[in-house]
């Protein structure tokens, strides 16, 4: 592709591309003639999710009733049952009534069936008095409750309190976990077990027999599974989430997990059930997840056909990954036939200049988030405003306070617009925040997004099979656990990878479903002790959910979260007949992000397959100079130059035919003394802007260890030392952007 590139046209090709979102507004700067040092270029008018009130009822809070818990022997977070009445396991789904008051349903209890049998299905009735900028106390006050029962015979099977005369059904029956209000107060609820749809009226009494999946999908947990019957639902994996038409005649539940003979694990069905006739339509719709385990813990209809999912992981506190509100609208579906989503909220960054909260454990300061396990509330309140509320697992979850069970919380979220002026420095996250979280993780790509980042750079690799997954080498026993997996042991193999003789696991030795059992290890333990925390816990992205989670957020700055490819070690993959371009190129068109003005920049160490990609792809291309040795591909083809002659005026300016930037070890931009401090910056930067090229400088860390001597805080490696001053010099130095794998202090430098 002609290179047309100017300085931050990387910022201002994903300021172009904000235009067509729903997260972001572009309207002329008024700084724009303020003078030379004023922002160049639009301002933003964004979204900027922010708390406005909240109200707590504390874990141990019990309701009139029989002891529950008795199953419950064994100590977690120092309690233990039998409790003394009813507990309230939090809230799976809420009701706004208009009046102050909300309809709030616990779940089955204690998680299932075995477990849950003196746990009295209810729906209560809460009132908050809302912790604000002006005050109050914040708690949430149970006024009554509605119990759910069978007192007119209607169900066909046995229930635990079958001999009873009230006939109060129990978290062993069912496991309710949404609901809806219809117009004549009766109220529609989603279980797990059937998974069914059941029908109580506004006293809580069943009105009709369940309602069962179409085609006989049944759970394991169901009543009427036969012997020998194979489950199509997983177990726990029924309706967690239920909408209702704005008309009230049909309701939408969602199926919260990937049927189990689905062989996409994406998947999640929703369906269409008309209330009137009491059938299902057949009308159902795709929606699909960022990674296969992910959930859908709730849904809202803002107006017909218009729903917000909450979409969840089962992770918790510093753990959590994804804890997200994904608009979707029934009649918009993609290429691939699956709902268009959009984000509208991520609550593991909502901002709380009011502090809101404060002090009640993790992440309840500025920003503010709601990191717990289950997040499965979502109302669109009268005002326009977001209620999220949580499930809190009694006594199970801890996401607050280590030790501590988590109180049921109910959130207010304001969905204020803001103008913000984006910055024209490109700040990359290096393989994601892996200065937080092991790299190459979703974790660490959603920890970058949330420290505001404005690109997540995934190193993309090739499994067996063809398909590209983000790690840093193919060579995969110090990013994963492969080493510790017996099953795996005779994958161990001894390669020669650009030259170099590797011993260890190889991602083009597994299939995709077999990289998916590994699970991530931090890298640099010894240098990132509280990195190995998460080891463990974390799967291989593969490079189409890293786009995916980068096109269906937003940065700080109001625009699209831009993604940054780096092709590794291309001839080999060519070499071996798994060649990177051609999936790659493919991925990208996939997601639709093969434009000029896709906020996307594919990079190389390698010249040649970036020449190839420049006549297979619009969007941007970058080439990767290191300080010392030469491209892989000049060495299989006889070519003596090196990564040094590419750095001259003259190797840039040919590198200028075929790409739009170049990412640079950062030495060359400013080297080091014989001491290991900063020296005299080189002409780079200004030799590569002559001929049109952005320079991205790499890679800015905050140990010891990688820092300029006079930037370390002590002689500890380990040690954190001052990379926002080692930052400050090389901005001076006229970069466009740089690669850090601390965003957050990258950003706060970039401003």
């Amino acid at each position: 592709m002609p290179t047309d590139s100017t300085r931050a046209r990387t910022r201002l090709v994903a300021i172009a591309a904000a235009a067509v979102t729903a997260a972001a507004i572009l309207l002329p700067s008024p700084a724009m003639a303020a003078g030379n040092d004023a922002p160049k270029g639009p301002s933003v008018k964004k979204v900027e999710p922010t708390l406005v009130a909240r109200a707590t009822l504390s874990a141990d809070h019990l309701e009139s009733g029989p002891p529950s818990g008795a199953a419950l022997t064994t100590t977690v977070n120092g309690r233990t049952g039998p409790f003394a009445g009813q507990v309230i396991p939090g809230f799976s789904a809420v009701i706004e009534n208009g009046d102050g008051t909300f309809w709030a349903q616990p779940d089955n209890g204690f998680g299932a069936k075995t477990n849950s049998a003196d746990f009295l299905l209810r729906n209560y009735l809460v009132r908050p008095a809302w912790q604000t900028a002006a005050g109050g106390s914040g708690d949430l006050a149970v006024e009554r409750f509605v119990s759910y029962n069978d007192a007119d015979h209607v169900l066909d099977f046995p229930i635990v309190n079958d001999a009873t005369p009230d006939r109060l059904l129990t978290g062993a029956d069912f496991d309710i976990e949404s609901v809806v209000r219809a117009k004549d107060g009766s109220f529609w609820v989603g279980e797990e077990f059937g998974p069914f749809l059941l029908h109580f009226d506004a006293d809580g009494t069943l009105l009709e027999k369940p309602f069962s999946l179409p085609n006989g999908a049944k759970s394991p947990q169901n009543p009427y599974l036969q012997p020998g019957e194979t489950p199509r639902v997983r177990a726990s994996r029924g309706f967690e989430a239920l909408a209702g038409s704005a008309n009230g005649r049909y309701v939408y539940p969602v199926v919260e997990g990937s049927y189990a003979d689905d062989p996409d694990l994406r998947r999640r069905e929703v369906l269409e059930f008309d209330t009137k006739t009491g059938a299902y339509t057949g009308r159902t719709w795709n929606y699909e997840t960022d990674q296969d385990a992910n959930v859908v813990g709730d849904a809202f209809t803002v107006r017909n056909g218009v729903l917000l999912l909450v979409e969840r992981d089962d992770f918790e506190g510093d753990q959590a990954v994804t804890k997200r509100i994904y608009q979707v609208d029934l009649k918009r579906i993609d290429a691939e036939g699956k709902l268009e989503k959009t984000l509208v909220l991520d609550a593991l960054r909502i901002a709380n200049p009011d502090l809101i909260g404060a002090g009640d454990g993790y992440g309840t300061g500025d920003p503010f988030s709601l990191p717990v396990q289950s997040f499965e509330t979502v109302v669109q309140l009268k005002d326009g405003n977001l209620l999220i509320a949580n499930d809190n697992n009694y006594p199970g979850n801890d996401a607050r306070i280590t030790g501590t069970p988590d109180d049921t919380e109910f959130d207010v979220i304001d969905l204020d617009r803001t103008r913000v002026q984006p910055s024209e420095v490109t700040v990359v996250a290096h393989r994601g925040a892996s200065g937080y979280r092991p790299e190459h993780t979703l974790a660490a790509y959603e920890t970058a997004i949330t420290e505001c980042a404005d690109f997540i750079e995934p190193d993309v690799v090739s499994t067996k099979d063809g398909v590209l997954v983000a790690r840093h080498e193919n060579e995969i026993s110090g990013t994963t656990d492969v080493a510790s997996r017996p099953a795996f042991a005779d994958r161990k193999a001894t390669k020669v990878i650009d030259g170099v003789s590797v011993t260890g696991w190889f991602t083009e030795d597994f299939t995709l479903a077999e990289l998916k059992t590994l699970r991530a290890v931090e890298r640099l333990p010894q240098v990132r002790p509280a990195n190995a925390a998460f080891n463990g816990l974390y799967a291989i992205p593969t490079l189409d959910e890293v786009l995916d989670l980068a096109r269906h957020s937003v940065s700080c700055d109001g625009l699209p979260v831009g993604v940054y490819p780096e092709t590794k070690h291309p001839s080999y993959f060519d070499s071996i007949g798994l060649s990177l371009e051609e999936p790659l190129v493919a991925e990208l068109s996939r997601n639709g992000l093969d434009s000029a003005d896709a906020p996307v920049i594919v990079q190389s160490f390698e010249v040649a397959n970036l020449e190839e990609l420049d006549g297979a792809t619009d969007v941007p291309l970058a080439q990767l100079l290191n300080s010392s040795g030469r491209p892989y591909d000049f060495t299989v083809g006889g070519d003596p130059r090196t990564y040094a002659d590419l750095a001259t005026a003259a190797g840039l300016a040919e590198i200028a035919t075929y790409a739009d930037g170049v990412g640079v070890e950062k030495n060359l931009v400013i080297p080091r003394t014989a001491t290991g401090a900063l020296g005299t910056p080189t002409t780079l930067v200004a030799d590569a802007h002559a001929v049109g090229l952005d320079v991205h400088a790499w890679t800015f860390r905050r140990e010891n260890a990688f820092l300029p001597a006079e930037f370390r805080s002590s002689a500890d490696p380990a040690g954190i030392g001052d990379l926002a001053g080692e930052l400050e010099v090389f901005l001076h130095a006229d970069l466009d952007g740089f690669f850090s794998d601390n965003p957050d202090i990258g950003t706060a430098v970039a401003g």
